[in-house]
């Protein structure tokens, strides 16, 4: 089997599947070693990037979908019957937020951070999908600890939980530079980072 055939079938795999299709799934399919698999998917992706094409080949945690460009959802959506879903509240991109920085995280931990009760935040971001449950701390009561999923990247246009942005550094001026530094969410105090 030629490149060619080999870039036909992965996208039609990729179409047919609609959802994120694991990458040794892909290389088991074409009897490819993992490492063949992903060179050819990640230069059809870029291939497919800086075409004029209305899709995209993404990698998320190690799976592979085919989307669509979000500078055409405008477009798209407009096919679709409109979705009656709420935005999140500010309350709900908060607890996002701490556990996506903080994951595996318990309910206790993330209402710390916050200062107030985060019932209702957490089952939102549960119903959408953009959390799980990711087993149970080892200690008494064993609290539930969340994690962020897959839905999470799709939706934020992450690979990997790598991909999240740094956290924004309060600058002091010091000296000739600046001093940055962070309040560590789990203790409140400042940690000096290194000067720019």
């Amino acid at each position: 089997m030629d490149l060619k055939e080999m870039e036909a079938i992965v996208e039609g795999l990729l179409f047919a599947a609609g959802d994120p299709v694991p990458l040794a799934k892909i290389a088991e399919i074409l009897g490819l070693d993992k490492a063949t698999a992903k060179r050819i998917l990640d230069n059809m992706s870029i291939r497919i990037r800086n075409s004029s094409r209305g899709i995209l080949i993404r990698e998320i945690n190690g799976s592979y979908q085919i989307c669509t460009r979000p500078e055409h959802h405008e477009y798209i959506s407009k096919l679709a019957e409109p979705r009656q879903k709420q935005a999140l509240s500010q309350a709900a991109f908060e607890t996002l937020a701490i556990i996506a920085y903080n994951q595996p995280v318990t309910r206790a931990r993330i209402e710390m951070i916050r200062g107030v009760n985060s019932d209702s935040s957490i089952a939102t971001l549960l119903e959408r999908n953009l959390i799980k449950e990711a087993g149970r701390l080892d200690s008494p009561g064993r609290p539930v600890l969340y994690e962020t999923t897959e839905e999470f990247l799709r939706c934020f246009g992450f690979r990997s939980i790598k991909d999240l942005p740094m956290l924004e550094l309060d600058r002091m001026e010091a000296g000739d530079g600046h001093e940055e530094t962070v309040n560590d969410p789990g203790t409140g105090t400042q940690q000096d980072g290194a000067e720019s």
